[in-house]
């Protein structure tokens, strides 16, 4: 990440284009994540917490092709679109409904990957 900073001093940290600052800095930043998440999930043994990301990791491609056909969104956007979205743009703040709508649709993919895993159902490459 400091590498990738002191880059983005001389070549800007873009996302859109992928520069390479923005590669160091996103690179370091993913490298420190996986070890917090290795001493938290490994070594301090809290695991109980990381199950959903189980289940998604263990039928990743399986989920994939689920949301370019089933459009999780779209079908989030059914129970809480509308009405529910409206009200909640204008009476708790701007964009909550959006939100509502992208964590239905979260979840409803958590649940399709819970009930593969449970089931053992995984699709393989």
């Amino acid at each position: 990440m400091v590498v990738g900073g002191l880059w983005g001093l001389q070549f800007p940290v873009i996302k859109k284009i992928w520069t390479s600052s923005f590669v160091l800095v996103a690179g370091g930043f993913s490298a420190i994540l996986l070890g917090v998440f290795h001493l938290i999930i490994d070594v301090a043994g809290y695991q109980r917490w990381a199950t959903p990301f189980i289940w998604i990791g263990a039928n990743a491609i399986t989920l994939y092709l689920a949301n370019n056909l089933l459009k999780f969104r779209e079908v989030a956007r059914r129970f809480a679109g509308g009405d529910v979205r409206n009200w909640l743009e204008s009476h708790v703040a701007t964009g909550c409904g959006d939100m509502l709508i992208t964590l239905i649709g979260i979840l409803l993919a958590i649940a399709l990957a819970g009930f593969l895993y449970r089931r053992k159902i995984f699709l393989r490459v």
